[in-house]
């Protein structure tokens, strides 16, 4: 009875901890980019009552563990916005930002950009998107990894930016008020061979690369495995909210059976000490 005791008590700390997961799965149902995450349970050690014989070993188990939980890196839906600097993956890799300041690196799957005073494109935190900074159109194209920057750089011209946008290469076209048209910069993309070991940092943000390890670095999208880069458009979170539901009644029951190994044990142990009255 100790050792269901033990077992209720391992599966209720489980249990918690997959309900804080769908909980935070659910949080996000609506985040850009958010990718959900799955727990998985293993058996504990299992006491060992007697030794194999010719039926076999006797073993009591006594609970349950978290074995992992791995983030869930499936393509979210890709919806159209609009904007002219939102970009969103269809498939895989991801955008490298870069904090100006301290000069951390990160990835994500949040492609919710906007141009800042200064021209770079940046992050809605103001991380530095990266890329080719600087574009020769030549075969295989040529440049300079760096800071995207949107602006002028045309031989000294006065002539100012009148529209630009993205292809699916992630090249920016710019044209000018001079009728000049040219290729700016490029965004490029990132695969891994191991995501699941990148470490979330908050505002949709990964770090943890270098464990990741990297099969395409700084690679053009659309090659070597890379997803399109998709305009004017965000991917969505990958949280199914019905399969998440499920698993949230399906958690609670659990938990409400342990529960009730706790208790039918104790009552158990209750009845064998009123033996000696």
């Amino acid at each position: 009875m100790l050792r269901a005791l033990d077992s209720g008590i391992s599966a209720l700390q489980q249990f918690q901890q997959s309900m804080d997961v769908i909980g935070n799965n659910i949080a996000n149902v609506d985040t850009i980019g958010f990718k959900g995450a799955n727990v998985q349970f293993a058996d504990s050690f299992s006491q060992t009552l007697s030794a194999a014989g010719t039926a076999g070993s006797m073993q009591v188990g006594t609970g349950v563990v978290t074995s992992s939980i791995a983030n869930n890196f499936a393509q979210g839906a890709v919806t159209n916005t609009g904007v002219a600097t939102d970009l969103a993956v269809n498939g895989n890799g991801f955008f490298t930002v870069k904090d100006s300041v301290g000069g951390a690196t990160f990835v994500t799957r949040d492609g919710q950009f906007k141009v800042d005073p200064s021209g770079y494109l940046v992050t809605t935190t103001g991380l530095r998107v990266q890329g080719y900074a600087s574009f020769d159109n030549s075969v295989p194209p040529v440049g300079t990894l760096g800071d995207i920057r949107i602006n002028n750089n045309v031989n000294g011209s006065a002539a100012t930016i009148t529209s630009y946008g993205f292809d699916t290469q992630g090249k920016v076209n710019v044209r000018l008020s001079d009728g000049t048209q040219f290729v700016r910069s490029q965004v490029l993309l990132t695969s891994y061979l191991s995501p699941e070991q990148l470490v979330k940092e908050g505002n949709n943000l990964y770090s943890g690369m270098t464990g990741a390890g990297a099969i395409v670095s700084n690679g053009t999208p659309g090659s070597n495995g890379l997803g399109t880069l998709v305009a004017s458009s965000l991917e969505m979170s990958n949280v199914d909210l019905a399969s998440q539901m499920s698993s949230l009644i399906t958690t609670q029951r659990a938990f409400q059976a342990n529960a009730k190994i706790i208790t039918t044990s104790d009552e158990m142990l209750q009845d064998l000490v009123n033996l000696k009255r």
